[in-house]
């Protein structure tokens, strides 16, 4: 798994986070899946990079969800 995602029961409920944020994972992809550019959502979410997006779809592969 990416160093960039963090899984940590006391925050967001255990949700894999990129870290240093609380941005999930899992709204990452909701973005993507609703077809959300990667330079909408880093405007959206201006903590984000480019490369937290890149490492939420290889967490995602990886943890086969």
């Amino acid at each position: 798994m990416t160093n960039r995602i963090e899984v940590n029961p006391k925050i967001m409920m255990g949700k894999p986070v990129i870290k240093g944020t609380r941005i999930t994972v899992e709204n990452i992809l909701e973005r993507l899946a609703a077809e959300e550019l990667v330079e909408d959502i880093l405007e959206a979410l201006p903590r984000l990079k480019r490369e937290d997006i890149f490492a939420a779809l290889q967490f995602d592969r990886e943890s086969g969800t």
